[in-house]
């Protein structure tokens, strides 16, 4: 079977401008930020980001990647409105966005999953999701009852960004947090789909590392695999590391200044690889 094994910079030069890009994860949970940080140091632009948001947005529409972003949050969590969303999403400098619960976020991800058009809901009927987002339409039910519900159109992404704990060569991939976050249902969504982990293990050696229910994301769905130690920090990774809470704070009070952000970008977020972001991390004790 083919080894599926690439670089950050190599699954960024298989993305385009203009793309529609989900990113996997919760908020500031196992979201695959060296990845994001490889497409911010590229020259890639004009993109629609897909998530259940976290820094990733937050990065990613404050460098003005973003025409667009499709989400049913944008938080920190231990921060509960992610600041640099925050202030381009009130400062009117998003072009266009879709801002849905989370659980018609998850019926748009399930319907791109299952290769149909929409998935219909009552979620939303008579409230400020439909008049906030004039694209989405309503459906009448063909069962004689007539029911009206919304219909939630699939989230069609051209490729997928997820992180995992642990992965193979071959691009099978292993939770081993609490949660998966339907991070399985982004790797079925997607056109291409690209995981990052914390290691690259032996397939055989995937049961040692949890039980089978961890073993969520398999081959068939994954393009490219990258080991990424650390690939999700400052956002949490259980049971390998927790949130940095510490950097969390300092990378948020940024979103107040300027050039204090300009200067967090430079020390931080745009290093020329996610080894040099660790070798920094280690040189703070971070790592």
């Amino acid at each position: 079977m083919a080894d599926k094994r690439m670089t950050e910079d190599e699954v960024v030069a298989e993305l385009e401008s203009g793309m529609t890009i989900g990113i996997g994860g919760w908020g500031s949970r196992r979201k695959p930020m060296s990845l994001v940080r490889a497409i911010l140091r590229s020259d890639l632009t004009d993109l629609h980001i897909v998530s259940y948001g976290g820094p990733d947005v937050g990065i990613l529409t404050a460098a003005g990647k973003c025409r667009k972003v499709t989400y049913g949050f944008v938080s920190l969590d231990s921060i509960p409105l992610e600041p640099h969303f925050r202030a381009v999403r009130q400062g009117g400098l998003l072009p266009d966005f879709m801002e849905l619960d989370e659980g018609a976020f998850y019926l748009g991800l399930m319907a791109a999953a299952h290769r149909v058009p929409f998935y219909p809901t009552r979620a939303g009927l008579g409230s400020a999701m439909l008049s906030e987002n004039p694209e989405l339409r309503t459906v009448t039910s063909p069962y004689g009852d007539g029911e009206e519900l919304v219909a939630i159109p699939a989230f069609d992404m051209d490729a997928v960004l997820l992180h995992m704990n642990r992965a193979d060569e071959k691009g099978n991939g292993q939770f081993l947090g609490p949660d998966l976050y339907f991070d399985d249902l982004f790797a079925m969504a997607g056109t291409k789909t690209y995981m990052s982990a914390e290691k690259i293990i032996a397939t055989e050696d995937f049961l040692r590392e949890g039980p089978v229910h961890t073993l969520k994301i398999p081959r068939t769905h994954v393009d490219g695999v990258v080991e990424a130690p650390m690939g999700a920090h400052f956002t949490e990774c259980p049971p390998d590391y927790g949130r940095d809470e510490a950097f969390q704070r300092e990378y948020a009070a940024t979103a107040k200044d300027p050039e204090a952000w300009a200067q967090f970008r430079a020390d931080w977020l745009e290093l020329e690889s996610h080894e040099a972001y660790r070798a920094k991390l280690e040189e703070r004790g971070q790592a």
